[in-house]
């Protein structure tokens, strides 16, 4: 059993129906959040049965939305946290440690939150999925709509590197490139969503792929011996990692797993789309749409995200930071995590380690704080860059 109980708008508090089809809050138009039964969960599932699971992100079944006998997996989770000694040493950081998503299913993070999302398109019996992607969310929902036997349909920018569209079409997508960001993808979803009703599977646009992407905060905790780090650099596109994983902070605590402690959330971006830090740094609730968007690392380049107001309040309920950094910044940190570490990470995960030097430089970090990276996906589709 799980403990899954409604659903809550992140926005206004409205309660939905967790056996109802739903996208987005009806009343205020704003991300909806999965709620369990905190008390029965914690009379009911103690972390020591973690011991016997398999180690995916399913070993958290009773905490996900999703019946079991509906669940879809590859494989997806528990990837490795890595203590980063050489790495560490270069940078000062003594406790230095990269959660490495690039060996999940489809190489990213992505498959953790498309897992959830198919599993419970699947169980609702959904026929047909779609979704705007710079290139590993389209990859990652390709993947598990074709286990489930739904039709997919994938909207990509024209300039994403070849490896995702020729992954998405090898998955049985129907792949469309658009002259134009993500932010025109989701226009052209949200038409198909109208004419032919389309399931959208739009970051934050539907409330389970933030499920999935909450299992990274379970994990990192495990992994730990239940403490958390003192500081965790995530890359902020859509942002639903960073929110995903205090989400699971609080309900680690309500569970009686973890303590209050809670780690600085630091949202890197590049400086060519850096909306969530142009906010932060005025006080803003909400981001502006960022205009003329430019970065190689793909899955920064989100112009605007529909759960703006939820990272920037994990952000600073964390006493966290948002921060950019240079395109050029970013290869040379996945390039020096590749060359002290032998992890192949993406662009946006050496956006993490660029951040890192800089916040260690103004002395925000310091040297003997617990810090966590996120490598949130394989390097292999980015190989253009690392010539």
């Amino acid at each position: 059993m799980n403990f899954f109980s409604h659903l809550e708008c992140g926005y206004c508090s409205k309660i939905y129906d967790k056996n109802k089809i739903w996208n987005l809050c009806p009343d205020c138009g704003k991300p909806l959040l999965a709620r369990y039964d905190i008390e029965s969960a914690r009379k009911n599932f103690n972390r020591e049965v973690l011991k016997e699971r398999e180690k995916t992100l399913w070993r958290y079944f009773e905490m996900l939305p999703v019946r079991i006998e509906y669940k879809l997996s590859l494989g997806e989770g528990f990837t490795p946290l890595l203590k980063a000694e050489k790495l560490g040493s270069e940078v000062e950081i003594e406790n230095l440690f990269i959660k490495d998503e690039g060996l999940n299913p489809t190489t990213s993070f992505k498959a953790r939150g498309l897992c959830l999302a198919i599993s419970k398109a699947f169980e609702f019996g959904i026929k047909e999925v779609s979704i705007p992607s710079a290139g590993n969310a389209a990859g990652a929902m390709s993947a598990y709509a074709a286990l489930a036997g739904i039709k997919s349909f994938v909207f990509m920018p024209k300039d994403v590197p070849e490896p995702f569209v020729a992954e998405c079409k090898a998955l049985g997508a129907d792949v469309a490139l658009v002259d134009g960001l993500i932010t025109n993808c989701g226009k052209l979803v949200a038409e198909g969503v109208k004419k032919y009703g389309w399931f959208d599977v739009s970051t934050l646009k539907e409330p389970y792929r933030i499920e999935g992407k909450k299992t990274m905060g379970y994990e990192i905790a495990e992994q730990l011996n239940w403490n958390l780090p003192d500081v965790i650099i995530y890359p902020t596109g859509g942002g639903t990692g960073l929110v995903g994983m205090w989400k699971a902070f609080d309900e680690m605590e309500k569970l009686g797993w973890i303590n209050s402690k809670r780690p600085r959330m630091v949202s890197v971006q590049a400086d060519g789309c850096a909306p969530m830090v142009k906010a932060f740094n005025e006080g803003m609730e909400f981001a502006e749409m960022w205009t003329g968007a430019k970065t190689t690392a793909d899955g920064l380049r989100v112009p605007a995200a529909i759960g703006d107001f939820l990272i920037l309040r994990a952000i600073r309920e964390s006493n966290g930071i948002a921060i950019s950094v240079s395109d050029e910044d970013l290869i040379e940190g996945a390039k020096q995590i590749g060359k002290t570490t032998g992890i192949f990470a993406a662009p946006e995960g050496g956006a993490t380690l660029a951040a890192l030097k800089k916040l260690k430089a103004n002395n925000w970090i310091k040297a003997d704080e617990t810090v966590v990276l996120f490598n949130t996906g394989s390097g292999h589709k980015y190989m253009h860059l690392y010539k």
